[in-house]
């Protein structure tokens, strides 16, 4: 898989991509926003994955992500001090399709790289059913994967629609934790927690109902249908 690193610091990108060639990946070092944004120029570039740090000398680091995913659907994984869930909030609202929170085990950050990837093979290879969901004033097109509230397009990241999408097929029924993270990011609960928890808040905040999907303490979530 070849992959897009996005670095300022050339010792860190050094040894980051010596670790991911020995597991299989062609690394494209970018030492600033500008030369990602071109190197993804045309969207045939063929990279599996783009890996960007925020903490970029030329733009910042949301400015750019929000940029890339203008120009392409290649995943977008982010790399950040900011432990903060609204930091994190922001960053997937601009497009992110996943986070790593510095300092970061090498692993995790390999299991990240590895799950965004299979799912968007997933999503490209899949036939789209000719189905829609529609709860209350929130409609949900799945061949399209568009969401609209009241008639209002409501743009979501990839995983954001996986999930609402995910909930909204058994309104009312109570998903365990481990279930939506198997189904949705197809990968193990360990590590992935706090992601599905700002992934929530996100479609929360984005769908403008904070009553939507409901926390079942110590369980999971389930999605409340609003009135029509």
């Amino acid at each position: 898989m070849r992959l897009l690193l996005v670095e300022d610091d050339n010792h860190v990108a050094a040894a980051l991509s010596a670790v991911l060639a020995r597991h299989g990946f062609a690394v494209t070092h970018a030492r600033n926003g500008e030369e990602a944004l071109q190197a993804l120029v045309p969207e045939s570039s063929g990279f599996g994955v783009v890996l960007l740090d925020l903490g970029l000398p030329d733009q910042d680091g949301y400015e750019v992500c929000g940029k890339i995913r203008k120009r392409t659907s290649t995943p977008v994984i982010m790399v950040t001090a900011r432990s903060d869930v609204r930091s994190r909030i922001h960053g997937l609202n601009l497009g992110a399709d996943d986070y790593v929170v510095k300092p970061y085990d090498t692993g995790e950050l390999l299991a990240r790289i590895h799950a965004v990837s299979r799912r968007n093979a997933h999503e490209e290879g899949a036939a789209a059913a000719e189905t829609a969901l529609r709860l209350g004033s929130v409609h949900i097109e799945l061949p399209t994967r568009q969401v609209s509230v009241d008639g209002s397009v409501v743009q979501l990241t990839r995983k954001e629609f996986d999930l609402l999408a995910l909930l909204a097929q058994r309104p009312g029924v109570v998903f365990r934790r481990e279930q939506i993270i198997s189904e949705v990011w197809r990968t193990s609960w360990e590590g992935t927690g706090r992601t599905l928890e700002v992934h929530v808040a996100s479609l929360r905040s984005k769908l403008r109902m904070p009553a939507l999907i409901e926390t079942v303490r110590g369980v999971g979530y389930r999605l409340v249908a609003p009135a029509a």
